[in-house]
């Protein structure tokens, strides 16, 4: 065989390149919207703000988000992933400066910062909200059937890797230099990640100069259909209305609804309940906390190994449901054990399982719903998404009332119940039942 063969045959992995840096996308995107629950520490006393107002503004982002989940899943759905994200990340970085430089600088304390706070906030969740969804059609495009659930359960991973990392830096930065100069250097970290995506990626394989025919036939070949590419008007509005009608969806819907009140209630509130509860430092509360992510990036990508087994063993029905009811029902357990536990290092690591666990399923949700959304990939995810983070916005708010009425225990045994509920949803789900296999049917 030719040199010229052999190097025509050879796969080359630019789509395992593709994934990692949508893991530094997800990681970065958490980094900006973590960094306020450690810095709040600081900047209530000095921004005169209260502990409710604090959950209001933590709310504005996740209104943001959620709000454009589904638009930016049609965006990407008609024009692609690329330009799209790096615009973004981007953005990102400018708006997470200005959260650190406006309030109390350019507007007042008290009413004057809290409202400057809304409007960034709400601004930076908007500019984040396509981050997931964009990313679920470029796992599509990118990866065959077989790989989807453990690729996109290593972006999850970025989650929790960027959750980790945030704790434990911003409480130094915080204590070392001031909360300003966090988001400062935290925005940084987002113009360079979308430099490097704007310069590197691509919509699909086909459109990448160094992907190799073998890699390219690998991506295609077997189970999996050719790479969605933009979808017509009327098949997208038929498919759109299916999609909202579609019975597994739906119940994925509401489950992951349920799944975002729990992440949330950890991503904003964890570190205080550390430092208020459990009595910690600061700086202990920025090491400790960070151990239910640390959990989270090791349990995510096992459940999406898992997941992708399972469903290659028992066929998509229970090998997306299994390691979807298994790892919220364990993270209920945990909780229940880690609130009412005495010693705090034994309720930490309990609550760091709990959390854990809670991810376990992550991969699970997102390739079910890329198995039902097809060629709508984007804006199948991106009601998925919408409904997790309603679930955030939620818990963000309602979580400081609880905790004033009845207490953490009580208001974290709230999580431990819609953790339950959560997994027993996926009973009705038929991840084997995609849209379009009914064309604008509901199933």
């Amino acid at each position: 065989m030719s040199s010229i063969a052999k190097a025509s045959n050879r796969v080359t992995n630019v789509r395992w390149a593709m994934v990692a840096m949508l893991v530094g996308f997800s990681m970065v995107s958490y980094v900006q919207r973590m960094n306020i629950s450690v810095a709040a520490e600081y900047m209530i006393p000095e921004l005169g703000l209260t502990l409710v107002q604090m959950g209001q503004i933590f709310s504005a982002f996740l209104l943001g988000y959620s709000l454009l989940q589904i638009p930016m899943g049609i965006i990407g759905d008609r024009i692609g992933a690329h330009k799209l994200l790096a615009a973004f990340g981007l953005l990102w970085g400018v708006l997470t400066f200005l959260s650190g430089y406006l309030p109390g600088r350019v507007f007042g304390v008290g009413m004057g910062a809290f409202v400057t706070l809304i409007v960034t906030r709400f601004v930076l969740g908007v500019s984040i909200a396509g981050v997931y969804p964009l990313s679920a059609l470029t796992v599509r495009n990118w990866q065959p059937i077989e790989r989807r659930a453990s690729s996109y359960s290593w972006v999850v991973a970025g989650v929790f890797v960027g959750s980790a990392i945030t704790p434990p830096i911003i409480a130094w930065l915080m204590v070392s230099f001031g909360w300003r100069e966090t988001f400062y250097v935290t925005s940084t970290l987002s113009i360079a990640m979308g430099l490097a995506w704007l310069f590197y990626a691509a919509d699909s394989p086909r459109k990448h100069p160094r992907v190799s025919p073998g890699e390219l036939a690998l991506i295609e070949g077997g189970a999996v259909a050719s790479p969605s590419t933009p979808s017509s008007g009327a098949f997208e509005l038929a498919s759109l209305k299916a999609l909202f009608k579609h019975r597994s969806l739906l119940l994925l819907c509401v489950s992951y609804f349920l799944a975002g009140y729990v992440l949330y209630t950890f991503v904003f509130w964890f570190f205080k309940y550390l430092v208020d509860e459990r009595k910690f430092s600061v700086l202990e509360g920025g090491l400790f906390g960070s151990l239910p992510f640390i959990a989270a990036g090791i349990l995510s990508p096992l459940g999406g190994q898992i997941c992708d087994r399972a469903t290659a063993r028992l066929g998509h029905r229970w090998g997306r449901r299994l390691p979807a009811m298994v790892g919220p029902l364990l993270a209920a357990t945990f909780l229940v054990i880690g609130a009412r536990t005495g010693n705090p290092y034994l309720a930490i690591a309990a609550l760091a399982l709990s959390f854990g666990f809670q991810e376990f399923a992550e991969g699970a949700y997102w390739a079910t719903t890329m198995d039902i959304g097809g060629r709508l990939t984007g804006s199948a995810t991106g009601i998925l998404n919408t409904a997790n983070n309603l679930g955030g916005v939620v818990s963000t708010a309602l979580m400081p009332v609880l905790v004033a009425q009845v207490g953490w225990v009580r208001a974290l045994d709230s999580c431990s119940l819609l953790a339950f509920v959560a997994a027993l949803l996926w009973l009705g789900v038929k991840a084997d039942r995609p849209i379009e296999s009914h064309g604008a049917a509901a199933s």
